[in-house]
């Protein structure tokens, strides 16, 4: 009898304890999506942010990148159709949330996810040739409609794309459109003189300080950090920007204890000042509130301004 009272509770201890054991998070490797290629900025991001977070959880998180689509969309339809474990995340521009919804077929919508925080400001601007003779956007288009003359844009994605045909309207001006193949591509076509503006990210600081290419705008909702002098295209006159944010997100559903384990350590990561310095210093990224509810507030607001913008 003492033999299987012994065993009786023996069961029952497992019983109660196993479970949390077994369910505690993470027991195995957590696998950041990523929607860029190896190398680029928001990819060197995501791999700064894995090795942090694995020394916080103590299992490998692993980067994986899914180039593509939309804003990222690509990465976002895979990260929806994902297990809601906390065992696949996403790293990516917040327009393939906010954005990519409205204007093209995706597999998924906004409220399919959970967004853990935000993770920095991309920062982005309108360039031209240094021999322009324009020191801001608006200068280049009251240029445009002086001289009878169009402006030739090689745009980066949909959204400064639009944006710049929004303008463009509003002043009356043609604007003929090349599409590029990202940052360098647009920095050598205004560079050799194939197009008279363009829109890259962080990649212009440094040519701007060389003197090879002059900012006339700054796309994003408030000004460059390195080119404070430079104005929004709001304070241009304008009720536009290009908000190239980048957020930390997970399917929709997280059990309570994971996305509390998950904020708890990504609060962790960006209380360091090593991570911050490295993202505001070596990848020219602008320091955003950090947190689930600032980044929830700001998604739900772009997501429907960029629906009113759309027509939905």
């Amino acid at each position: 009898m003492r033999v299987f009272l012994c065993l009786a509770m023996l069961i029952a201890l497992c019983v109660n304890i196993c479970p949390a054991v077994a369910g505690e998070y993470p027991d195995h490797p957590v696998t950041l999506l990523t929607m860029t290629k190896p190398g680029a900025q928001i990819d060197l991001l995501t791999r700064a942010l894995a090795e942090r977070m694995k020394n916080i959880l103590g299992q490998p998180v692993l980067v994986s990148n899914k180039p593509g689509g939309s804003h990222g969309s690509v990465m976002a339809s895979e990260l929806a159709a994902s297990a809601k474990d906390g065992y696949t995340l996403g790293v990516s521009a917040t327009g393939a949330f906010t954005y990519s919804p409205h204007v093209v077929h995706t597999s998924y919508k906004l409220d399919d996810f959970v967004y853990l925080t935000l993770l920095g400001l991309n920062q982005s601007g309108i360039i031209c040739a240094p021999d322009r003779p324009w020191n801001t956007l608006k200068d280049a288009f009251a240029w445009a409609k002086k001289e009878g003359k169009g402006l030739t844009y090689m745009f980066q994605g949909s959204d400064d794309r639009d944006a710049l045909k929004r303008i463009a309207e509003k002043e009356g001006v043609k604007l003929s459109l090349m599409p590029s193949t990202g940052g360098p591509s647009i920095i050598a076509a205004v560079m050799g003189g194939h197009a008279d503006i363009g829109h890259t990210g962080a990649i212009l600081f440094d040519y701007v300080a060389s003197k090879k290419i002059k900012c006339i705008a700054a796309s994003t909702p408030v000004r460059l950090t390195e080119l404070p002098d430079v104005p929004t295209l709001r304070e241009q006159g304008w009720d536009e920007s290009v908000e190239m944010y980048v957020v930390l997100a997970a399917p929709k559903g997280l059990p309570d204890e994971v996305r509390q384990r998950l904020s708890t350590v990504v609060a962790t990561v960006q209380a360091n000042t090593e991570f911050t310095s490295f993202v505001t210093g070596k990848l020219h990224m602008r320091a955003v509130p950090a947190g689930s509810e600032e980044a929830q507030k700001y998604m739900q607001t772009a997501s429907e301004r960029f629906a009113k913008q759309n027509g939905k």
